[in-house]
């Protein structure tokens, strides 16, 4: 039986986080469970973007509950920032949706001195996780959900130089940052488990989305993007398997959520499989120790 939205009760009560929620996958994502009844934090790095995303989720439900806050994943002192002002304003934590993230961008380090996608993508979500975590383990019934990518199969985690300070592959680069993330969601509920926190930890990936991620593909690419939505879903659809981690009944720690058809490219969310190198302890085990120096966030040793 397939997973429908209209099948999820009112999430009124409930206070979820969404991460570049201003546009594409992260905007249809927020203004969902803002439909639902969460009142929901748009976590943005443009507040001006962030305020005209509100406006418009506001005209698709008047009564719905929306906040902007700013954040920008790739600063780590905005992240900090983040997370205590969130944290000072509210008692509670139901759902964190770890969704931005930027794609091939010309090679660039963010202020922290780290490769700008790793940054975005990983690095700053991990930090956040660690600091709303004590929120978040006090909440029941809260959730953590990890967007990934098809593109986790793109890349190694490359421990030794993350940050492609020897030859920069703006592919792989964007691949090992989804690996990440993937590799992250499923150690950081084995970490949840063992502490004994009820708290789930899950993955989703939009399949292959027609949205902003494509500006910085190559102008051979871009010429066919109108075509994007004849061959594959729309933001509408890519935000369906994020929807299901974050609100399905039947949904367990570490599963992963995907499109269902032409190879989890597009169609209904389903549970899917990830690849061998996302479920290496060895690696997480290290990619986790590497991101808590990198970040000097600690949580769940």
């Amino acid at each position: 039986m397939s997973w429908k939205l209209q099948d999820i009760a009112s999430q009124s009560g409930r206070i979820a986080i969404v991460t570049g929620a201003n546009i594409g996958l992260g905007f249809e994502t927020a203004a969902v469970l803002a439909e639902k009844g969460c009142v929901v934090v748009l976590a943005c790095r443009n507040l001006d973007k962030a305020q005209a995303a509100k406006q418009q989720m506001l005209k698709r439900d008047p009564d719905a509950s929306v906040i902007c806050m700013a954040l920008d994943l790739s600063s780590l002192k905005s992240v900090r920032a983040f997370a205590q002002a969130f944290s000072r304003s509210h008692s509670q934590l139901d759902l964190l949706i770890n969704n931005a993230g930027i794609m091939m961008p010309p090679y660039a380090l963010s202020e922290d001195g780290f490769e700008s996608q790793w940054a975005a993508n990983y690095l700053g979500h991990f930090a956040l996780t660690g600091l709303l975590l004590p929120l978040l383990v006090k909440t029941p019934k809260s959730r953590i959900v990890s967007l990934s990518s098809l593109a986790h199969t793109w890349g190694a985690i490359r421990l030794e130089d993350p940050n492609f300070t020897r030859g920069y592959d703006k592919r792989e680069a964007y691949g090992q940052s989804k690996l990440a993330c993937l590799m992250f969601a499923y150690e950081l509920q084995r970490r949840l488990s063992r502490a004994g926190h009820n708290t789930l930890s899950v993955a989703a990936h939009p399949g292959v989305s027609a949205t902003n991620l494509f500006q910085h593909m190559p102008k051979a690419v871009q010429v066919f993007s109108p075509l994007m939505s004849l061959i594959f879903q729309s933001a509408k659809g890519g935000a369906l398997p994020s929807l299901y981690a974050a609100l399905g009944a039947d949904v367990a720690g570490g599963d992963y959520y995907g499109p269902g058809s032409m190879g989890q490219m597009r169609g209904a969310p389903v549970k899917v499989g990830s690849n061998r190198a996302s479920r290496d302890l060895t690696v997480a085990t290290a990619l986790w120790s590497l991101s808590e120096s990198q970040s000097g966030v600690r949580y769940l040793d």
